[in-house]
């Protein structure tokens, strides 16, 4: 792995590790659980928006897990 993907990774996991990560993902995880429903659902269009809001919050909440598969597919196949 070259040593700015390197630091990439390794700043992306120092971020997610801090307390501000930690509540970021809070709030989100809040943001999700009171999105995740079709209440004031009236129109296709806001049903897309709807998807398109959780699709994002969901890939924020999985991120972590992502970048740490992505950093050990990287190491293993080096």
């Amino acid at each position: 792995m070259d040593t700015a993907l390197q630091k990439y990774y390794e700043d992306r996991f120092e971020m997610m590790g801090s307390q501000g990560w930690k509540d970021l993902m809070m709030d989100v995880q809040d943001m999700v659980n009171s999105t995740n429903n079709l209440d004031g659902v009236d129109k296709l269009e806001t049903l897309h928006f709807r998807k398109g809001e959780i699709s994002i919050m969901k890939w924020l909440l999985n991120l972590s897990n992502i970048s740490e598969d992505a950093y050990r597919s990287i190491n293993e196949s080096s």
